[in-house]
Parts: C-alpha cells; structure tokens; sequence
C-alpha cells in the first residue's frame, strides 16, 4: 500500500491497512526502568517486524522516548529484554559492541545536533568514513545522492547555520541515512520546527516508509501517525495501554484512555497539522 495516498484520507477514518507477513527485526518484552525510584517504564512488549512503520503516541511523560533510548542503548533497563534481528541488545557491554549495534540502528532527535563548523556535505560524510570505512569519493557519491532524496541537492555546500530548522532536520535523516540501518527511531523530530515546515520533513519520513524502511516513531502528529502507520502503540505512564493497527486505534479505539487521549488530539489536529503532500 502507498502511504503517500493516503494523505487524503481523514484522521477519524484511516484506511485499513493490508495485512503484512514480516519476521520481527525488533522485539522488547517486559521492559521496566526508572529514574530515582520512579518508575517510567512498566513492562513494556512491543514488536516491529521488518518493513513495519510503528508510531509510539501518549501524553508527554509517558515514557515514549524512554523507549527509544532504551533501543539504542542509551538508556538501561532495570529488567526485561530487548533484541534486534536476533542481538540482545542489554548484552552489548562494550564499546565495539554498541558502534556495530548502533550502525544498525538510526536515530533522529528532536534537536538536529549537526556540527556548524562543517558543511551540508561534511557532516553526512564523517561517519561513513570514520566508523564504515568508506573512501570520500564513496562517501560523498552516497552523500549527494541522499540529499536528493530530501530535496536538498542544492545545499551540499551550505552550513547548518544557513538552513532552516525544517532543513537542517531533513539533513539529519540524511546523515542517519547514510549509514544504512535496517531501523530508524524518530524521535518528535518535528517538534522543534514551525509549523510552515514540519510537512517537509513528514513528507521525507511517509517517502522513507513507503519504500520499507523499518521505522519507529514517537510522535504528537496524530493525523501523520494515522497515514503512516502499520501498527500504534498508545503509552500511558509507563505502560501500553492499547495497541493495534492504525485503522483500528485512530478509528475505533477499544478503551476509554486511549479515545479521551484521541479526542483532544483530533482538536488539536484540526488546528495546526498539515497532511502529507499527495
């Protein structure tokens, strides 16, 4: 199914999606964490199979991006497991072991963290050549092929500084992009932007979705979340409360949380957010 059709569709009634056969790239089962003794996370289970655009939504605090950190190793869970294609992730212990588990697995914040002092080109080229090996030839040939892909052909040479904050996040993508993982975490990437260009950078995301990058989103955007989903999660402090297809949750939510979770969102949507481009 094409994500980018489906822009036209409205947020009480997300189409259907087409069932998927995938194996799981990620698993995470009964994940708890907590800062101070106050829990954040409170058994979490959570599947994404290969190819599977996952959103993650809830109000803030309640431990979605927890999740991610958790994912990427950045954060430690105090109990439960989390595996990628198979790697334990919690027993990736050292420093060799989380670079190659992190080669694998992208992550775009909501601030952009590109180095000013180097230009559009460098900052999507370091990593390829320092952690991947990649002559610079390789590497830029990669580089200007990515920022194509976001619609930044023209700003190889720029610096950060240059750039609005819509592009300076899809530079971010590219970067991430350029290290080919087989999964991206996205967290509220388009939060810290105005709001003339966050469907720049949604654009770029139901783009990367479509053609079965394996992505997990944390998100307010619920009519994005809607479009570009295979599967929600709604998180309520710490715990999953309620998950299913996108047409399922968004169009017919099972419990009372998640519909008056859903209800101030959509008048929050009709507000302010943009649906993709068709």
């Amino acid at each position: 199914m094409n994500r980018i059709a489906l822009a036209s569709s409205t947020f009480d009634e997300p189409p259907v999606s087409e069932p998927r056969t995938r194996d799981a790239l990620l698993s995470i089962r009964d994940l708890h964490l907590a800062y101070d003794g106050a829990p954040v996370l409170n058994g979490i289970d959570l599947t994404v199979a290969r190819g599977q655009a996952v959103s993650i939504i809830g109000p803030s605090g309640s431990g979605k991006s927890t999740i991610l950190r958790c994912i990427n190793g950045l954060a430690t869970p105090h109990r439960g497991s989390i595996h990628i294609d198979g790697i334990d992730v919690r027993a990736q212990q050292s420093d060799a072991e989380r670079i190659a588990l992190r080669k694998r697995v992208g992550f775009v914040f909501q601030q952009y963290y590109l180095f000013p002092h180097l230009s559009v080109l460098d900052n999507l080229t370091i990593a390829p050549r320092r952690v991947l090996g990649k002559s610079r030839a390789e590497a830029e040939h990669d580089a200007h092929a990515l920022l194509a892909k976001v619609r930044l052909a023209d700003k190889a040479h720029a610096y950060p500084g240059a750039l609005s904050g819509g592009q300076q996040q899809r530079v971010a993508i590219a970067r991430t992009l350029a290290m080919r993982p087989d999964l991206i975490l996205f967290d509220e990437v388009t939060s810290a932007l105005d709001p003339e260009t966050v469907g720049e950078v949604l654009n770029v995301i139901g783009e990367l979705a479509d053609e079965g990058q394996t992505c997990v989103l944390v998100t307010h955007e619920m009519r994005f979340a809607a479009d570009i989903s295979d599967e929600v999660f709604f998180t309520e402090r710490g715990v999953i409360v309620e998950h299913g297809p996108a047409a399922q949750l968004f169009g017919h939510p099972r419990n009372e949380r998640t519909r008056l979770f859903l209800q101030r969102a959509r008048g929050d949507d009709r507000n302010h957010l943009p649906l993709r481009a068709v």
